[in-house]
Parts: structure tokens; sequence; C-alpha cells
């Protein structure tokens, strides 16, 4: 009797389901009418599976969907979309705006007699990871990096030694974790050390 329950439970395989996402609003397809980019969602879907957006967005498809719904609450539905979606573009371009002013700031600091350090603040705002860049400073240098507070309570990368030219040159060529900053936004400073008594 247990033999036939294994194998009747064997027989029954059920395959996964496979779920098609999103590549602009990374929903399921089914949810991309809850996301704040309808509009590119649509278009996605159209140019990647057509008879999965005929299914959804076809005019049968709407008009089921919107058959319940009155006309005042259809047209208050389409702005609503609509404010979403404008909403999401300008916080979209803002926070380019805000990435493309950012600034890093590369600050060669002595320490004592020849001895100096080199800081370098502003990186997180092109979504450079600051301990990997650390790591990965410390690497390429062979030497002590490490990501501390400054005096305005901000990460910074503290690497030993000078080699803020160093720096500057991997941010220009685009070497690893830097690919992303701009060569415009970058600010060298010389930092004096205090006179010692």
């Amino acid at each position: 009797m247990a033999s036939t329950e294994a194998e009747a439970s064997t027989s029954e395989v059920i395959a996964p389901k496979e779920v098609l996402y999103c590549q602009v609003c990374t929903y399921p397809v089914e949810f991309c009418e809850f996301g704040s980019s309808l509009t590119r969602c649509k278009e996605w879907l159209q140019k990647t599976d057509k008879a999965l957006y005929d299914r959804f967005y076809s005019e049968e498809a709407l008009q089921a969907k919107i058959g319940t719904l009155s006309l005042e609450a259809q047209e208050k539905l389409d702005k609503e979309t609509a404010k979403k979606e404008a909403k999401a573009e300008a916080k979209a371009d803002a926070a380019l705006k805000k990435k493309m002013a950012s600034q890093v700031t590369i600050k060669r600091i002595e320490r004592n007699k020849r001895k100096h350090v080199t800081a370098v603040h502003g990186l997180e705002a092109f979504d450079v990871d600051l301990k990997k860049a650390a790591k990965f400073f410390a690497q390429k240098f062979a030497t002590g990096a490490s990501v501390t507070k400054n005096a305005q309570g901000f990460d910074e990368i503290v690497v030993q030694g000078d080699v803020s030219g160093d720096i500057v040159e991997m941010i220009e060529d685009g070497v690893g974790l830097l690919k992303n900053v701009p060569k415009d936004n970058i600010i060298e400073v010389e930092e004096k050390g205090k006179k010692g008594s």
C-alpha cells in the first residue's frame, strides 16, 4: 500500500511556474501597473513578448478591466498613473543632477616631517562602496587604507602615503570601482600639517 502511494506522488511532479520579470521596474509583468513606470514597462513588454502584451494590454483586456469602472474612475486612474510616472522621472532627474554636481575631494595631508596620508571624500555619491574602495586602494598601493569619519561627520577613505596623484590617474582611467566617477568632478587639495612644538 505504501509503495503505491509513493509511486503516485512521484509520477505527479509539478513543474515550477516560470515568471517573466520586467526589465524596467523589476516586478513580474502582471504587476507593472503598480509601479511608477507603466508606459516604459508596456513598451518593453511589447518588444519582448507580444503575446503577454496582448494578454494584459490589448483593447479586449483593457475593456474587461475597466468594464466595471465608471468613466470618472477611469479618468482618475489615468491621471494618477501619469502623475506617478512624472514624479518618478523627476526624482530620477534630481538624483542624476545631484550626482553630477557632487565633487570628489582628494586631499594630501602632511603628517610629520615627510610623512603624508591621502584622504578621499565624495566617492559614495557615485555609488562606490567605500569599504571595497579602501580595500582596493590598500591592495593597489600595498599600504594601509581605511574608512573613517572626517571632521564634518562624513565618511572618507584615508590611505597611508602620498598617493593622491595615483588616485587621480586611476579615476581618469576608470580603473576598477572608480569607472563611474567623472573626471571633471575631481578636486585636489593639499593640507599642510600643524607645526609641532
